[in-house]
């Protein structure tokens, strides 16, 4: 019937009878909630049947018009003013709160939006979703000489600042997933403190290794064996090493992961980023990480990830080598802590300490760039994890069998 399309991942939708569609409610780019109708398909007998976007949670059948849903939307605006979180009895967390601050939303159309986290808690999510709704409808009914009201904000805002533009420039707009990635970006570097840490790790006995398993691996299990589910496996192992890295923050609570889901941010051909989870990663073998890893992969590049595939994680790496960086500072994957960013590897002069000495040699050296939320992570946390990682990527044992 129509594909529904969010920041990551655009899902078909198809009809589960057969008949003919003879009515539309939305239109393309509507936000729509989960439980609506969008459609309505006339079947054989003349019976009508409603397409949700997704099965509802209730049982009320009742779905309200696009006029009731602008009305609403009207009066909230006409309504908004500087909001003042104490007046409300529910918890909004800081992430909700900036977003709400930004974009003008008062207390009391904070509090009309349906929450879809726990306990029915406002995400960042619900509150986007609305942020767009809301301009979208406010966009169909402001003349073209209207100006907006300038909020008291702590986003920056794209056109707060005005940008010359030459004659042989070209103006193109964002599409959907960058406009969305932009704001999780800026959201996150708003609501963390972000600190890093490097180290310069050998992986000499990796790279060695790897080249004598490779090709044993790909004709026995028919995939490639690559170097990011080496990186896995030892991060997963640091995090149950350093629990307080597999955790989240919601407002004034820490948040104690029990599954380690490592995310690995992936380029799409377009340009934009996708994170796929790999879940519970520490229970999996280098077998399983390398299938999981591949298809994971694969299927990203070909835009059919499903949102659970890209859901969940606890800690995220990215590896910023495939493009030849030696390093990177990732800005970290809310609502997670910390984010590893893994340089390429390059052959480099080294000091090696033997029993006859020291001397130099040649050396694959790789760094590692960690960036984790001061605010709940201090230096000391921070900086023991990388060096683990480190400790177990130098210590790899070059006789392990596959």
């Amino acid at each position: 019937v129509l594909e529904i399309a969010t920041d990551k991942v655009d899902s078909e939708v198809p009809s589960e009878v057969s008949g003919t569609l003879t009515e539309i409610l939305f239109q393309v780019n509507d936000v729509v909630k989960v439980g609506q109708t969008i459609a309505i398909i006339e079947t054989e007998g003349g019976a009508s049947t409603p397409v949700p976007v997704a099965e509802a949670k209730t049982e009320s059948t009742s779905t309200p018009s696009v006029e009731e849903v602008t009305k609403t939307v009207e009066v909230a605006q006409a309504a908004a003013a500087p909001a003042d979180f104490k007046s409300s009895d529910k918890f909004y967390s800081p992430l909700v709160k900036n977003i709400a601050t930004a974009e003008g939303i008062s207390v009391a159309e904070l509090e009309s939006i349906a929450g879809t986290g726990k306990d029915g808690r406002v995400t960042k999510e619900d509150v986007l979703n609305y942020v767009g709704s809301r301009k979208s409808e406010a966009g169909s009914s402001k003349s073209a000489g209207s100006q907006p009201t300038k909020q008291n904000s702590q986003l920056p805002s794209s056109s707060s600042q005005p940008v010359s533009v030459n004659g042989g420039d070209e103006i193109v707009e964002m599409d959907r997933m960058r406009k969305l990635i932009s704001g999780y970006m800026v959201a996150s570097v708003q609501t963390s403190a972000h600190v890093q840490s490097f180290i310069e790790v050998d992986v000499t006995n990796i790279v060695k290794w790897r080249d004598r398993v490779k090709n044993a691996f790909e004709q026995r299990e028919g995939e490639k064996l690559t170097f990011t589910p080496i990186f896995m496996e030892a991060v997963a192992k640091a995090l149950k090493d350093f629990p307080g890295l597999n955790i989240s923050v919601d407002g004034d609570f820490i948040i104690k992961r029990k599954n380690i889901n490592l995310g690995m941010a992936a380029a799409l051909p377009n340009g934009n980023l996708i994170v796929p989870v790999i879940k519970n990663a520490d229970q999996l073998n280098l077998v399983g990480l390398a299938k999981k890893v591949n298809d994971l992969a694969d299927r990203a590049r070909a835009n059919k990830l499903t949102p659970d595939e890209i859901s969940g994680g606890t800690y995220t790496i990215t590896n910023v080598g495939t493009f030849g960086n030696v390093m990177g500072t990732p800005i970290i994957n809310q609502p997670q802590v910390a984010i590893l960013a893994v340089g390429a590897i390059r052959k480099k002069p080294a000091v090696l300490e033997t029993e006859y000495g020291d001397v130099i040699a040649i050396r694959h050296m790789m760094f590692l760039s960690h960036s984790y939320d001061h605010r709940v992570v201090d230096g000391a946390l921070g900086g023991a994890f990388v060096r683990r990682v480190a400790d177990y990527l130098e210590q790899w044992n070059v006789n392990r069998e596959i």
